[in-house]
């Protein structure tokens, strides 16, 4: 019996042994499992993170625009008004009419190249700067009417790396716009590829003067463009053309180049008369949003007017006819000027 009872008990621990080996085992295996489908899940997000960051989930964003990152600044409508160093009066004016007031969600700057400038006219500009805060200096620029392409290109490099935005609208600083109808028209606009303004499809290319091209070679005609005294873009047409600025040919005239850098996007070119936006203005309308080439008395002018009695014009006028673009037919037959119209 003693030596069949050791045998046994050399048995029982020999499988009391095992049995705590297999529970062990058991554990490991089991914390490893864990681990690996923790890993696996780990990589599967990583990737399907990776994935949607590719992929806009916004129905509205074009692929031309992704998603902002965070901005220093941000607005609904950013209106950058092109000026020059000496059109003190000018911004003055504005600040008094139209643009007084504005909302929270619209963000005014007033565009001015500072390259080349006395210590003087710069400390000048500075004081300006810090008593309105609405001021965009483009340092590397010497500001001149020559330069007006180049201008664009830099604001709007400005505007698509600084604020989160939804639209531009660019004018000059002799321009008078309605804001508020302006924004609340915006508000029933595309969010995608939006080009507005007054559009031209017809216009001879200029061989001389203030003008002249000297090597645009697309055409005997300019591509159909807005006007420069003021259109909008919508934020994802700014990226495309602030994205793929050393790229693109810059013409004498900045709103010839824009509608030529545009031309082969397929944008939401949208005419509008009430875009009073040509070289010289055609008069005064109420139904007006924008008119160009104003001296500082019209915009106090019809400032007052709408203060008093709600309406821009105390009488209307037309001096010049307009059009409705009639994008159906070639450009050089697009735009006949007729009665009737704004």
């Amino acid at each position: 019996m003693g030596v069949i009872g050791s045998c046994i008990r050399d048995a029982n621990n020999w499988c009391g042994r095992r049995r705590s080996v297999n529970k062990l085992l058991l554990l490991m295996c089991a914390t490893s499992s864990t681990l690996l489908v923790i890993f696996i899940t780990s990589c599967v997000n990583d990737t399907t993170n990776r994935n949607a960051k590719a992929v806009p989930c916004d129905p509205n964003l074009s692929p031309a625009q992704p998603k902002a990152s965070q901005k220093e600044l941000s607005a609904f409508l950013v209106v950058l008004i092109m000026s020059g160093p000496q059109m003190v009066e000018r911004r003055y004016t504005i600040r008094d009419t139209w643009l007084q007031n504005h909302g929270g969600d619209i963000l005014p700057r007033f565009v001015i190249g500072t390259a080349g400038l006395s210590s003087s006219d710069m400390e000048t500009l500075e004081s300006e700067q810090k008593q309105f805060h609405d001021m965009l200096f483009l340092p590397e620029l010497k500001d001149s009417f020559s330069v007006l392409t180049s201008k664009l290109l830099q604001m709007l490099a400005w505007l698509d790396h600084t604020v989160d935005f939804q639209y531009l609208l660019k004018v000059d600083d002799d321009t008078f716009v309605r804001l508020d109808p302006l924004v609340q028209e915006l508000a029933t606009k595309s969010r995608v590829r939006l080009y507005w303004g007054f559009f031209d499809g017809r216009a001879h290319v200029h061989k001389s003067g203030k003008y002249k091209e000297t090597d645009w070679v697309l055409c005997d005609r300019y591509i159909p463009f807005a006007v420069g005294g003021g259109y909008v873009l919508s934020s994802d047409l700014v990226h495309f053309v602030a994205e793929n600025a050393p790229l693109l040919k810059k013409y004498h005239a900045e709103d010839v180049s824009l509608g030529s850098w545009l031309a082969p996007i397929d944008v939401r070119r949208e005419h509008d008369p009430r875009f009073d936006t040509e070289y010289k203005s055609r008069g005064c309308r109420n139904s007006y949003l924008i008119t160009h080439k104003q001296s500082v008395q019209n915009m106090r002018g019809k400032y007052l007017q709408l203060q008093t009695i709600g309406q821009m014009c105390a009488n209307e006028q037309q001096i010049r006819l307009s059009y409705m673009y009639n994008w159906d037919k070639p450009p050089t037959e697009c735009c006949e000027r007729v009665e009737g119209v704004p």
